[in-house]
């Protein structure tokens, strides 16, 4: 890391982020591997697979997200945490849920291979794009550090 994006960013913050890619990846992996398994492997329509898949990984995200990155412990605030964390969660569904039936209906004709590319990537681009906004949505509001928790 170089010492220009250490004086932009807080050590602290860089961590936290870090953590969160982490744990995106890990819920992405699982998304995509329900995805497939039920897009391709159970004949599921693919919009109803992916509302399946990234549900799956709404909880997974919340838990690892609260306790691992952000430190949390204790039951979490339904109101201020949990409705919230599962609102924009369920943004991303809807975007990425569009994305996957589009992307299934323009390749609908390929080889399962293919598909099994395509659909995960479709649902990829959409959360990709989103992970920086929830990023900041989750660190300055939901999970917001004590003022003791940022670095100088």
């Amino acid at each position: 890391m170089t010492n220009a994006l250490r004086t932009i960013v807080p050590r602290a913050t860089l961590q936290r982020m870090s953590r969160c890619l982490v744990v995106s990846v890990g819920t992405t992996l699982l998304s995509a591997a329900v995805l497939i398994a039920l897009a391709l492997g159970a004949g599921v329509p693919a919009g109803s697979a992916n509302v399946i898949a990234v549900c799956c990984g709404i909880a997974p995200s919340y838990l690892a997200n609260r306790h691992w990155v952000w430190g949390r412990s204790g039951r979490g605030n339904l109101a201020r945490e949990i409705v919230p964390f599962w609102m924009l969660s369920l943004a991303g569904l809807v975007a990425s849920t569009v994305a996957v039936s589009l992307a299934a209906s323009a390749v609908a004709s390929w080889s399962t291979s293919a598909r099994a590319l395509v659909l995960p990537l479709a649902n990829l681009s959409v959360f990709g794009v989103l992970w920086l906004v929830q990023f900041a949505l989750l660190d300055k509001v939901l999970f917001k550090p004590a003022p003791e928790e940022y670095d100088a």
